[in-house]
C-alpha cells in the first residue's frame, strides 16, 4: 500500500487512476512543510521526509512547477502560489503581446519509506495559449496546450498518457514494481 498525501483532490484522481492496477493507494489530506527553494525535485523531496517522519508509513507527495520561457522561467516552483494569486487570467495577461508562448510543466514525485526518499521526475513541454479552453483538469490544464488541445480539453486518460505527472509516476512505478518484486 502507498498513501498519496496532498491537499489537492484532483492530484488524487490523477495517482490513483495511474496505479490502480499494480498496488492498494490511499490518501491522507496532509499539510507538509513544503521549502523555498528552486527545485521542485528539492521540494519533493523535503516534503517526503517530513510527511513520513509525521506519518510513518510509505508515502509519495510530488511536486509541480510551470515554466514559461517568455517569462524567463516564471512562476516555475512557485507555481501553485502564482495560481493562487494571479490565477490563469493574470498569466495569461502577462503573455500578452508575446509570440514565443513555449513552456513546459516538469513534476518531481518523492517516495519516502523507512529506508530512504528517492525522487522521480517527469517533464513534458507545451505552449501557453491565449485563451482559457476546456473544462477538464484543474489549475494550469486550461491555458497548457500540448500540440493542438489543452489539458483541460483531454480526458484523464489522455492526460495521463502524456503529462508531466504521468512521466514521474511511470518512473516511480518501474523503481516500485522492481523493488517490490525483488
Amino acid at each position: 500500500m502507498i498513501t498519496i498525501v496532498t491537499r489537492n483532490k484532483n492530484k488524487v484522481s490523477e495517482i490513483v487512476a495511474f496505479f490502480s492496477d499494480i498496488v492498494e493507494v490511499t490518501h491522507v489530506d496532509f499539510d507538509c512543510f513544503e521549502p523555498q527553494a528552486n527545485s521542485v525535485e528539492e521540494i519533493a523531496r523535503t516534503k517526503a521526509e517530513h510527511a513520513y517522519a509525521a506519518l510513518g508509513v510509505p508515502i509519495i507527495v510530488d511536486d509541480t512547477g510551470l515554466f514559461i520561457d517568455a517569462l524567463s522561467g516564471f512562476p516555475g516552483p512557485y507555481a501553485a502560489y502564482v495560481q493562487n494569486t494571479i490565477g490563469n487570467t493574470g498569466v495569461l495577461r502577462l503573455m500578452v503581446g508575446r509570440e514565443m508562448r513555449n513552456a513546459h510543466f516538469a513534476t518531481a514525485v518523492a517516495y519516502a519509506d523507512a529506508t530512504d526518499v528517492r525522487v522521480f521526475s517527469g517533464r513534458v513541454d507545451g505552449t501557453i495559449t491565449t485563451a482559457e479552453r476546456g473544462t477538464e483538469g484543474f489549475g494550469y490544464d486550461p491555458i497548457f496546450a500540448v500540440g493542438a488541445k489543452t489539458f483541460a480539453e483531454m480526458t484523464i486518460t489522455e492526460k495521463n498518457d502524456l503529462s508531466h505527472r504521468a512521466h514521474a509516476l511511470a518512473a516511480f512505478r518501474d523503481w516500485y514494481v522492481t523493488s517490490m518484486s525483488t
